[in-house]
């Protein structure tokens, strides 16, 4: 007789999870901090200065961004610091004023797992469409609360470039490093997106760590009203790929050597990304 009961409440539950997942919608506002890592070291400065310029490149600074999501699509994008703003109401809503370049933005379709994404360089706008990098997650038995929201661990290996230079180089130094990420995930939230380009996990993103940069969650809300949720795929710039992008990222590090090289007498050393 129990089982007889169980069975269509467990069904009915299943059901009702599956329904609220396909029409789960939502805007989430993070707050990222970066950690600058660039080492100085001169003649021509005094212990002093070395200090103070330590401190000014060291000190993290922060930006706050909105990811706007259906079940397979969203938007990344920059808006201005919550800093002195009231927490509102949950009638309230969301109350979003974009940044000077908050125009660039990152869409992500998890459906064909492609992105687009509107990237500034050297003065240029460019649009990169690719695929999404593949993320072999490894879940951990670690948990959180965030917010009000019980959060689980998981975390991930990548390989990164990393360039080094000073005018004591004939050639730029390039190698590989591999670098951990930590990702908080809730399964309350049962969607797969997640700040930047990161994705994957059997919930939404709350909390992730890079390195030296993090993205916090802030304040989310939940199925607002249908016109507040504008996803929008990217048309502006040449259209380029990943690959081709980060060549042109890398060829401007090339000329950043070779302008260094030529002031060997300065005595200057300036290493990027160890």
């Amino acid at each position: 007789m129990i089982a007889k009961i169980l069975f269509p409440l467990c069904f009915l539950i299943f059901c009702f999870q599956a329904v609220f997942s396909q029409q789960l919608s939502g805007r989430v506002i993070y707050r990222a901090s970066n950690q600058i890592m660039i080492r100085i070291d001169s003649t021509d400065m005094s212990p002093d200065e070395i200090a103070e310029a330590h401190e000014i490149m060291q000190k993290p600074w922060q930006r706050d961004f909105i990811l706007t999501f259906s079940k397979t699509e969203s938007n990344w994008r920059q808006i201005e610091t919550l800093d002195g703003a009231s927490s509102p109401s949950a009638d309230q809503g969301l109350t979003i004023s974009l940044s000077g370049n908050g125009n660039e933005i990152l869409y992500k379709n998890l459906a064909n797992t492609r992105y687009v994404q509107e990237q500034e360089f050297m003065g240029k706008e460019f649009l990169i469409q690719d695929d999404l990098e593949p993320i072999n997650w490894q879940l951990m038995n670690e948990t959180k609360r965030i917010g009000d929201y019980m959060a689980q661990k998981a975390i991930f290996n990548r390989l990164v470039e990393v360039h080094r230079f000073s005018s004591e180089m004939v050639e730029m130094e390039s190698g590989q490093d591999t670098l951990q990420i930590e990702a908080w995930f809730t399964p309350d939230i049962p969607v797969s997106h997640g700040p930047e380009n990161y994705y994957g996990l059997p919930g939404l993103i709350l909390e992730i760590h890079n390195g030296g940069k993090s993205n916090y969650f802030q304040k989310i809300e939940l199925n607002p009203d249908s016109d507040q949720i504008v996803i929008q795929t990217p048309k502006r710039g040449k259209i380029v790929t990943r690959k081709a992008f980060e060549a042109m990222q890398e060829e401007s590090i090339k000329q950043m050597n070779n302008r260094y090289q030529g002031k060997q007498g300065e005595g200057s050393k300036i290493r990027i990304g160890g």
